[in-house]
């Protein structure tokens, strides 16, 4: 019986190196993919991890004997091997990454022809089964192996996306949290009128300054200060793969992505007309509110990028934003983007000639949310049933579409489990009264926790 590869997830491979995942590993899963993508050619690129070389020529040597042809980028962020495979016009794409995990964890992302995800449900369980078998068919030949470049082409669609003799001379907090998106800034750097302050930002797998993951509070003061310190106009920092990107206003407070979300929206819809959004069912009321109001369509799709991509494909939507920090764009493959995001709000801060504060607080006061909240839960099941016993007769409006959703006249919830953990995410939001929101997130959270 073939023993189990345990590094594969939901969307993508995630592992401890070297116990889950190995070059032998890498080895069967680039020959797993050949096999069951059948892709001819593959994009393949690594990330700024200290095992990351050494698991993408293990990835390689399996693609190539199984006959696939491999375009070799190098040393990439993940949104970089999306570009890629649409660019050049090639039958797949893998990005060794494993994102903002520990660093003594590695892992791979997959994309299909034409930058299309492959997960659980879509290819990722055939091609785990087939490296768990470890038994495949022999190619007639030996596939090439090409050293490519695709960076200026990438910076050049990036600069598509902002008209930059509109841009004013913001001074900007960069933080890469040692992670690969410094490389980029700096190629961007030349073309923009802006003052960048770089923190954090040499690449370096040993992660000196911790893990770069700015969801996790702890790790926001870096950026906050440097914005207070250097009274910068606008603070980002993206995790290691820069697939996400977060934001600090004028003051250095952290802006909640969902607010992202409802800005980006707008700012399509003004620039392209009525147009289509898709956006995650966990914060929804301002994003909605935004899109209708500007004559757009609010699209909801199940949380997660598989999920959004391809419902955006259905509805050739222009965008999508998910409140974790991933934003998507049509004319970016339908794929997420960490750079895109922070060269359109710069955009917006300077044609309105308003701070990001500004931008966002009118939503902001509007729409208060809590921000997602995690709790380690032994039963998230049985929790979420209970919760919905309590809330779910007295209410507006209960949804399933990803976890539970319950609506009332004047505040809203979304709890779900996580795919991987026994952990349970609430976010809380209400119609313009920050008391009720935070009250009835008290109060959640108190259910929660006596469950």
């Amino acid at each position: 019986m073939p023993s189990p590869i345990t590094c594969f997830k939901a969307y993508d491979v995630r592992g401890r190196i070297p116990d889950q995942l190995n070059e032998d590993v890498a080895r069967r899963i680039g020959r797993a993919y050949a096999e069951v993508i059948q892709p001819g050619t593959v994009v393949v690129g690594h990330d700024i991890r200290l095992t990351s070389e050494s698991i993408k020529q293990a990835l390689i040597e399996g693609l190539r004997e199984q006959g696939v042809d491999v375009k070799d980028i190098g040393l990439c962020g993940t949104e970089e091997i999306y570009f890629a495979t649409s660019y050049l016009g090639v039958g797949g794409g893998i990005a060794v990454t494993a994102s903002h995990n520990p660093k003594d964890y590695n892992g791979m992302k997959f994309v299909r022809a034409g930058s299309q995800p492959i997960s659980g449900d879509s290819g990722l369980k055939d091609i785990q089964a087939l490296a768990e078998e470890n038994v495949f068919t022999s190619a007639v030949s030996h596939g090439s192996h090409e050293r490519v470049s695709t960076l200026d082409a990438y910076i050049a669609h990036l600069l598509t996306y902002v008209d930059t003799a509109t841009l004013k001379p913001l001074t900007i907090v960069c933080n890469a949290g040692n992670g690969g998106a410094g490389r980029v800034v700096d190629a961007l750097e030349s073309s923009l009128p802006f003052n960048f302050v770089k923190v954090h930002h040499e690449a370096d797998g040993n992660f000196p300054n911790g893990v770069p993951n700015p969801l996790l509070v702890e790790n926001r003061a870096a950026t906050a200060d440097a914005v207070r310190s250097e009274k910068a106009d606008l603070g980002i920092a993206w995790d290691g793969d820069f697939d996400r990107c977060f934001f600090f206003d004028e003051t250095g407070a952290f802006v909640e992505g969902y607010y992202i979300v409802g800005l980006l929206a707008e700012a399509f819809i003004a620039k392209e007309g009525p147009q289509r959004v898709v956006h995650d069912p966990r914060l929804t009321w301002n994003t909605r509110d935004i899109v209708e109001r500007a004559g757009g369509e609010a699209i909801q799709s199940k949380t997660g990028h598989a999920f959004i991509k391809e419902r955006m494909r259905e509805v050739d939507a222009i965008y999508g934003g998910e409140m974790s920090a991933h934003h998507y764009f049509r004319d970016f493959a339908y794929c997420d983007s960490g750079m895109i995001p922070w060269l359109l709000v710069s955009a917006l801060m300077s044609t309105h000639d308003k701070t990001l504060s500004e931008l966002v607080s009118e939503r902001e006061a509007l729409y208060p949310c809590s921000g997602e909240i995690n709790r380690t839960i032994s039963d998230p099941k049985t929790l979420i049933n209970t919760v919905e016993a309590h809330y779910g007769p007295g209410s507006k409006r209960v949804e399933y579409i990803d976890g539970l959703s319950i609506e009332m006249d004047d505040w809203r919830f979304n709890l779900r489990m996580s795919n991987t953990e026994p952990v349970v995410r609430l976010n809380v939001e209400s119609l313009g009264n920050r008391e009720l929101m935070e009250r009835k997130t008290e109060e959640l959270l108190t259910m929660i926790d006596n469950c």
